[in-house]
């Protein structure tokens, strides 16, 4: 018995391990390339016809806003279409987005009765897709606040024929409202000014979040678009694109605002989503990513990582716990020294996904110095984040058991707070 949880204490340790050191690599890739490179472009111009959806359920306080951004977008007019999907509001969602479409001929207006709608962003994203002409399809969140040249700076990238996507970098808009917003604004800080920006300069898994970003036409309908069934339908078409043979950009220049979520209850809510439908993404693609003949063996390393992100912080608490009992009851001499080192790995490993290390590099880069006095607070995420990823976990697996495969889509509510900060 010993000896078997012993072994099983070594095997965590390692795959602790194995994220701390892809964790630290990515540090170092950040620090050495600080500023990307830019797409390689000939002098010819490259504008081709672009679609731009916004999917929108009950986002009263916010669609003006990113419709009237999408008014001063700095991408052709004439190149450019604006598909606003109101899947079935009951608020005042679809009267406001209907006057900017009648006033803007590129803003086109389209909506889902009660019946059909308000099941979720993959379903929403689905109809869209229907009315879409463009050759290039961006998806932008209806919170969310972009640069005016961000299309120019996304859709140069696909003049490279093996690039199927390419994903912007998030921001958060409302950062000083809360204490919640605060450590969101961390997460992302690491997540994309790091994470994102390290993987992309090093061939890795850019990964495609939803929002602040585009794709080929012609791949997403060959690949079926959005599975309602998911519920991380972004990390689904991530590893799809790969698995097709397509590539992602990570562009770090694109930057986009988002109102992030402002209290706890919210946080769970969404991070919830999130953990469970990486799980589903987890189930459904670790095995075609391992037998891909399409994908780079330095890609398959870093996909299958990627895809068991959420599991980690499971595995890092059944790590505690299992160290723990070897300790007390019988102490074995290089037990005890993994045991020593496992506090710091815990933490530095799988710190909410953004370890600190990232999360105070990348606010270095970004010459934003004070906010590294809240890094040792992303321990209280992290801790959330155990028991958010514990529950998702038994919620597949019971689900699995009883055979239900819906699951119920939990939408962000948005304020509109934060548009004070713009500038």
């Amino acid at each position: 018995m010993i000896w078997t949880l012993s072994i099983a204490f070594v095997a965590l340790v390692a795959l602790i391990t194995a994220y701390l050191t892809r964790h630290y690599l990515f540090t170092l890739a950040a620090l050495y390339h600080k500023s990307e490179q830019p797409p390689e472009v000939n002098e010819t111009t490259y504008e081709p016809a672009v679609s731009v959806m916004i999917p929108a359920h009950n986002e009263e306080q916010v669609i003006e806003r990113i419709l009237q951004r999408m008014t001063e977008l700095t991408y052709p007019k004439e190149k450019l279409e604006v598909i606003v999907i109101d899947d079935a509001s009951t608020d005042k969602t679809g009267k406001k987005a209907k006057r900017f479409a009648k006033n803007h001929k590129f803003i086109h207006f389209v909506q889902r009765n009660q019946t059909e709608g308000g099941n979720g962003k993959p379903e929403a994203l689905n109809y869209g897709l229907k009315h879409v002409s463009g050759e290039i399809i961006y998806c932008f969140d209806a919170d969310y606040y972009p640069q005016r040249d961000i299309i120019e700076k996304l859709t140069v990238c696909f003049k490279n024929p093996k690039v199927g996507a390419v994903q912007g970098r998030v921001t958060v808009l409302n950062e000083p409202d809360s204490i919640v917003t605060r450590l969101v604004a961390l997460e992302r800080t690491g997540g994309y000014r790091v994470d994102q920006f390290a993987r992309n300069e090093l061939e890795l898994i850019s990964q495609f979040g939803g929002t602040v970003g585009g794709f080929r036409k012609n791949l997403i309908e060959t690949l079926g678009g959005w599975d309602p069934n998911i519920l991380a339908e972004d990390t689904d078409l991530t590893f799809r694109i790969y698995l097709a043979g397509f590539k992602i950009k990570y562009v770090n220049s694109a930057d986009c605002y988002e109102e992030a979520v402002e209290n706890w209850g919210s946080y769970w809510r969404q991070r919830s989503r999130w953990a469970k439908g990486h799980m589903q993404c987890a189930f459904r693609h670790v095995w075609p990513v391992i037998r891909s003949k399409k994908m780079s063996l330095r890609e398959k390393v870093d996909g299958f990582l990627l895809l068991n992100v959420y599991f980690v912080p499971i595995l890092a608490t059944l790590a505690w716990i299992i160290g723990a009992v070897l300790f007390l009851v019988e102490p074995i001499e290089w037990v005890n020294v993994l045991w020593m080192m496992l506090p710091i790995s815990f933490y530095s490993s799988v710190g909410n996904f953004a370890p600190f290390f990232e999360v105070g590099i990348g606010a270095y880069l970004d010459g934003r110095d004070r906010i590294c006095w809240l890094i040792p607070m992303l321990f209280l995420t992290f801790m959330l984040n155990v028991l958010i990823c514990t529950k998702a976990f038994i919620d597949l697996c019971f689900s699995r058991i009883t055979g239900k495969k819906r699951h119920t889509w939990s939408k962000t509510v948005h304020k509109g707070n934060g548009s004070q900060h713009i500038n």
